[in-house]
């Protein structure tokens, strides 16, 4: 039986793998994807951006998170809120999202093919499914495996009492209290979730610092909620061993030697690439030690007809980016011209609140030694923002103070990953700080913060002259 050959094999069925797929099937391209059987859609699907950000939202919306600050912080919409209740949404949503990539895949031609995908040369793949071992060969790859949670030695994870964030959606039941260990981005995205419940939650991070490339004003209002919510931070802490006491506690000791107990532990401390699982030697390719596969502005490898994106070539990692990153290196790998300039690039971190920021923190400006005003506006101020009871929330409009361009946007609160992009395309354009004074918001709204926020900047620098 003859091989069958590809323009385009794409290995994983994420968000970068369907959108490089669906870029080079658009121009007249043969393409598959390949991906294990009950994947499609990668983690992003399956265990990660959506059902997280589906889980957040359930969360929400059963505690009556968002009203709290007008009916008491004890308010809740529904008693005792169970497993069943936060996955019933969680599975319907999945459901959906499986449906419309799988019909994308297939209304644009794209043979999916069940299975775990390994090189066997430079431009050939062994794909092992239930039916056996069946070759494929492309003119072009594109590695867009993903990753799944890293583990450590220390921590014995059993998926029962001590998790990783791919098994939280596995929990047979909420618990009281918690130990979240790293306080990266997905740690922090659960720890608010289980604080919002109600969770007692003790967050241990081996840093002096979190979100590093977050503007430090924003971090600290996003800890300071935290706080509010119960939680524990233990900055600057390592831990040395995590055990079991018993059939339902979880011991945690720190190199400080502090002793940790909760009913659970989820270990959310980085994660690893699954370019493992795919033999890259055959392909004359090799890996760093946390699997990131090195790329060039093009998302090729060092292999030229062999491209990367997603996860697997490392940050930011986030949904979002992978999809424009498989888009860009379809276009370069078939010589499609993208006219579209590089355009800063969001980022939306979903804890709660929520965060998102685009172009410059202060902290970058900075070090950088440029000069930078600052115009803010809270959601206290607005009368959306009140009536939305969204007594936490900032937006704040880094600019020039000569030629006034807008040089970063960061926001915290309801609705922050939706605003962001206002911000984004003033930033993209260059345009300045009189767009968002000149133009009129529907009001009332949470846009309107862009006003505010430019009307007090233009206050700043007026003030500053004055001072002269």
């Amino acid at each position: 039986m003859d091989t069958p050959r590809y323009d385009l094999a794409v290995i994983g069925s994420g968000p970068a793998g369907q959108k490089a797929a669906v870029a080079a099937a658009k121009i007249g391209k043969k393409v598959a994807v390949i991906d294990r059987p009950g994947k499609l859609g990668g983690a992003s699907l399956q265990t990660g951006t959506i059902p997280s950000k589906t889980l957040r939202e359930g969360i929400l919306y059963l505690t009556g998170f968002r009203q709290r600050s007008f009916y008491g912080r004890n308010y809740t919409l529904k008693e005792d809120i169970s497993v069943q209740d936060l996955a019933l949404r969680v599975n319907t949503v999945k459901s959906r999202q499986g449906e419309v990539v799988r019909a994308q895949l297939k209304r644009n031609g794209i043979d999916i093919l069940e299975g775990i995908a390994r090189f066997s040369g430079p431009h050939a793949l062994n794909i092992e499914g239930q039916e056996g071992t069946r070759p494929v060969s492309a003119d072009f790859i594109l590695i867009a495996c993903g990753s799944r949670p890293a583990h450590h030695p220390r921590v014995p994870v059993d998926g029962r009492r001590i998790l990783d964030s791919d098994q939280v959606l596995g929990l047979e039941r909420l618990n009281r209290e918690v130990i979240v260990v790293g306080a990266g981005v997905i740690g922090l995205e659960y720890t608010s979730m289980a604080a919002a419940l109600g969770t007692k939650v003790t967050l241990v991070e081996q840093r002096e610092t979190i979100l590093d490339f977050v503007d430090r004003e924003i971090v600290e209002a996003l800890i300071y909620v935290l706080r509010q919510c119960g939680t524990t931070l233990r900055l600057g802490e390592t831990v040395a061993s995590v055990g079991l006491e018993g059939d339902d506690r979880v011991l945690a000791c720190l190199e400080s030697g502090k002793e940790i107990r909760a009913d659970a532990l989820l270990y959310a401390v980085g994660r690893q690439t699954n370019a493992d699982t795919v033999n890259l030697e055959a392909a004359g390719l090799a890996a760093d030690p946390r699997g990131r596969i090195a790329v060039n502005e093009s998302y090729q490898t060092a292999v030229p007809h062999i491209y990367a994106a997603g996860d697997v070539i490392g940050f930011p990692s986030l949904a979002s980016t992978s999809m424009e990153q498989g888009r860009l290196a379809s276009h370069h790998m078939f010589g499609v011209r993208d006219e579209t300039p590089p355009a800063a690039l969001p980022y939306g971190i979903y804890t709660v609140p929520e965060i998102s920021m685009v172009g410059k923190t202060e902290e970058e400006l900075t070090r950088a030694k440029t000069p930078y005003e600052v115009g803010r506006a809270r959601f206290e101020e607005l009368a959306k923002g009140q009536m939305l009871g969204a007594d936490l929330g900032l937006l704040k409009i880094l600019f020039d103070p000569k030629s006034l361009r807008v040089l970063g946007v960061h926001v915290i609160g309801d609705q922050a990953s939706e605003l962001v992009h206002i911000g984004q395309a003033v930033l993209s354009l260059g345009a300045t700080l009189d767009y968002f004074r000149q133009t009129v918001f529907n009001y009332p709204t949470l846009a309107e913060a862009y006003k505010v926020a430019a009307l007090d900047g233009f206050n700043r620098i007026d003030r500053a002259r004055a001072g002269r």
